[in-house]
């Protein structure tokens, strides 16, 4: 007879002695791992708001720079706008009916202005009110 050995077993069964092989890592490992992208993230997150808001701050810095300008030269050329309605109704109306008419549209228009303007409020503050009463 033949003083082989047996072929093992093909039933895929492993002999007691034998370990198995490990995956590579463990929960543990895998835990840890995940904790530290977690870190990586947060870290990378904070840094990129960071950035963004420093990026608005400037922005709405310059921006708020560009309206006051704005703001400025339009109120200078309205005063120009006044003046200009004065000397050019002085021949018709004197110096001081000119400066009534113009002074009087202004202030017309500044009270039809503010009454749409309180108008909108209490519109605005009635949607915050109860109904029930």
């Amino acid at each position: 007879m033949h003083d082989e050995p047996l072929p093992h077993a093909q039933d895929g069964g492993n002999e007691p002695d034998e370990e198995l092989p490990r995956s590579g890592s463990s929960l543990t490992d895998d835990l840890v791992a995940l904790l530290e992208d977690g870190k990586t993230y947060l870290e990378a997150e904070k840094a990129y708001q960071k950035s963004r808001a420093i990026y608005v701050a400037d922005r709405g810095k310059r921006g708020t720079i560009h309206a006051l300008v704005a703001f400025a030269l339009i109120h200078t050329a309205l005063i120009g706008l006044v003046v200009g309605a004065v000397i050019a109704l002085s021949p018709i109306l004197t110096i001081w009916g000119a400066t009534a008419v113009v002074a009087g549209v202004l202030l017309l228009a500044g009270v039809v202005l503010a009454r749409r303007a309180l108008a909108h409020f209490r519109d605005a503050g009635s949607t915050f009110t109860d109904d029930e009463r």
